[in-house]
């Protein structure tokens, strides 16, 4: 049997940039290249009488990168920064509040 292990080593090594940046592609003329935040994890092991790994991974979609006549832009995917912004909103809130309530006692 083959070494898990190795053979997850050779498939994640096409992981990278080109997981996170898509192909270009032309829609209506203009030029749009997705971009992503990804993270992936492994994990192999053996013992006697048995092998055994697995893996997973996650790609939440950030935005596109639009070129036109006029140059490159960044146009971010509104519904992944609204459900960063809000949690994060909240926590520094949270946090800001508990420091105002320390320093009036």
């Amino acid at each position: 049997m083959p070494n898990i292990a190795l053979e997850l080593g050779n498939q994640i090594a096409s992981f990278g940039v080109k997981s996170a940046y898509g192909e270009p592609q032309d829609v209506d003329g203009v030029s749009i290249t997705p971009v992503s935040l990804t993270y992936s994890g492994f994990g192999g092991g053996s013992a006697e009488g048995g092998e055994g790994g697995g893996g997973g991974g996650v790609s939440i979609p950030v935005g596109v990168y639009v070129r036109r006549e006029e140059g490159l832009r960044f146009e971010p995917n509104i519904v992944t920064l609204l459900a960063v912004a809000v949690p994060f909103v909240w926590v520094t809130g949270r946090a800001l509040s508990r420091i105002i309530r320390a320093l009036k006692k």
